[in-house]
C-alpha cells in the first residue's frame, strides 16, 4: 500500500495493541480493569527480563516489561489475521493485568458506577456505555470518549481503565461510545457513529445526570481522530461545540514519511505492517486517504474547542501528535501538549505499571478540570 496510506491507519495502532475480544455489551464491569491507573505512590516497579530492544534503546523498565510480556503470548501478527481473529488476540490490557498479578499490586477500586444502553444512529443502534462517579451530586460535566483500534478491532471493554479514571479523577459523567468497526462497517461510518453519539450526549445529558453545557470529547489513537473530527463536524453544523477536546497520540495526516514514524518504523505494539492492515480493513479506496476526516492537516481547524495533546516517544505517531499542535496554534486554537519520553504507543492506560501513564493521566485530568 502506499505510505500515506499506511500511516493513516497508525490510528489502528493502538487498536493493535488494544485489540481483544469481539464487542462487548457487558457493562457490569468489576473495578479490575478499570483501577490500573489507581495505584499507590509506594508501589514497587515491575522489571523486564531481557534487554531494551533494539527499536527502543532508551525505553522505561517498566514499560519494557509490558512490552515483553505482551510478546509472551505468542499471538499471530496482527496482518495475518482476519478482523475476526484479530480481536481475539490478546492486549496491553491483559499484558498489564498479568503483570500485576504476578507482582502482587494491588487494584484500589474506582468509585465509579456504569450501565450501558442503546442509542440510535443512521442505519441502525450503537452501544454506549455511561461510567458516573459516586458521591457526586448536580449536573456533572461529561466526556464522551473514543477508544482505539484502527476502526477494525478493539472494544470498550479493553479501553475501560481509561474511562472509568477520567470519571473518577475529573469527577465527569464519561459516555464511552461502541462505534461499529470495519470491514463490516467501512469509511465514515466510524466517524458518522461518533458524531451521532455526541449529539445524543448534548441532548440528553440531564438525563445521564449530566450538564449539556460542559461536554468535552475524548480519545485514543483512533479514537482522538474521532474526537477532534466530531468537534469540527459540531462547528461546522453550527451546534454546540464541545467544552474541550482530549487527543491521546492521535492519527491526524496521511504521511507516514515523518520523522517519529521513519525512526518507529519497527516498534512495537505499533508497526508499519499493522497500519498496513488496517487501511486495507477500514478505507474503501486509497483516495480516501487525503480526505480530510483522515489528514486532518488538510482540514479547516479554527473554531475547535481547547485542546490537549498526548504523545509518545516510541511511536510512529509522535511527529503527527506534535505537528498537530503546531497546527492548532496557527488556527489560533488554545493547545496544551506534551510528549512522554520512554514509553509507546498505548502507555496512557498503564498508570498502574507505567509511571509515565499514571502522570499522563494526571495531566490530561488537570487540562480537562481547568476547561470544565
Amino acid at each position: 500500500m502506499k505510505k500515506q496510506f499506511i500511516y493513516l491507519l497508525g490510528i489502528g495502532a493502538m487498536a493493535a495493541i488494544s485489540a481483544c475480544q469481539n464487542n462487548s455489551k457487558s457493562d457490569s464491569m468489576g473495578d479490575t480493569t478499570a483501577t490500573m491507573m489507581d495505584t499507590s505512590a509506594n508501589q514497587k516497579s515491575v522489571k523486564p527480563t531481557g534487554p531494551a530492544p533494539d527499536w527502543a534503546p532508551g525505553i522505561k523498565p517498566e514499560m519494557q516489561a509490558v512490552i515483553e510480556k505482551l510478546a509472551s503470548y505468542g499471538d499471530r501478527p496482527i496482518p495475518t489475521l482476519t478482523a475476526a481473529e484479530a480481536r481475539k488476540n490478546h492486549t496491553p490490557t491483559d499484558a498489564v493485568m498479568d503483570l500485576m498479578a504476578e507482582n502482587n499490586i494491588p487494584m484500589p477500586a474506582l468509585k465509579v458506577d456504569t450501565m450501558g444502553r442503546e442509542i440510535p444512529v443512521s442505519g441502525g443502534n450503537i452501544h454506549i456505555r455511561v461510567y458516573t462517579p459516586q458521591g457526586k451530586t448536580g449536573a456533572l460535566p461529561v466526556i464522551v470518549y473514543y477508544h482505539g483500534g484502527g476502526f477494525v478491532i478493539a472494544n470498550i471493554d479493553v479501553y475501560d481503565a481509561s474511562a472509568k479514571t477520567l470519571a473518577d479523577q475529573v469527577g465527569a459523567v464519561v459516555v464511552s461510545v461502541a462505534y461499529r468497526l470495519a470491514p463490516e462497517h467501512k469509511f465514515p461510518t466510524a466517524h458518522d457513529d461518533a458524531f451521532a453519539a455526541y449529539q445524543w450526549v448534548v441532548k440528553n445529558a440531564a438525563a445521564i445526570g449530566g450538564d449539556a453545557k460542559k461536554v468535552a470529547v475524548a480519545g485514543e489513537s483512533a479514537g482522538g481522530n474521532l474526537a477532534l473530527n466530531t468537534a469540527i463536524k459540531a462547528r461546522d453544523m453550527k451546534m454546540m461545540v464541545p467544552t474541550a477536546i482530549l487527543a491521546v497520540y492521535p492519527v491526524a495526516g496521511s504521511d507516514m514519511a515523518t520523522p517519529s514514524y521513519t525512526k518507529n518504523a519497527k516498534a512495537k505494539p505499533l508497526d508499519k505492517p499493522m497500519m498496513m492492515w488496517f487501511v486495507k480493513n477500514y478505507l474503501n479506496s486509497m483516495a480516501e486517504a487525503k480526505d480530510p476526516r483522515i489528514d486532518l492537516f488538510s482540514a479547516n481547524l479554527k473554531g475547535i474547542p481547547p485542546t490537549i495533546i498526548i504523545t509518545a516517544e516510541f511511536d510512529p505517531l509522535m511527529s503527527e501528535g506534535e505537528h498537530l499542535a503546531e497546527k492548532l496554534k496557527a488556527a489560533g486554537v488554545s493547545v496544551d501538549s506534551k510528549n512522554y519520553s520512554g514509553v509507546t504507543h498505548e502507555f496512557f492506560g498503564m498508570g498502574a505499571i507505567v509511571p509515565e501513564a499514571k502522570d499522563a493521566m494526571g495531566y490530561a485530568v488537570s487540562g480537562l478540570k481547568k476547561a470544565f
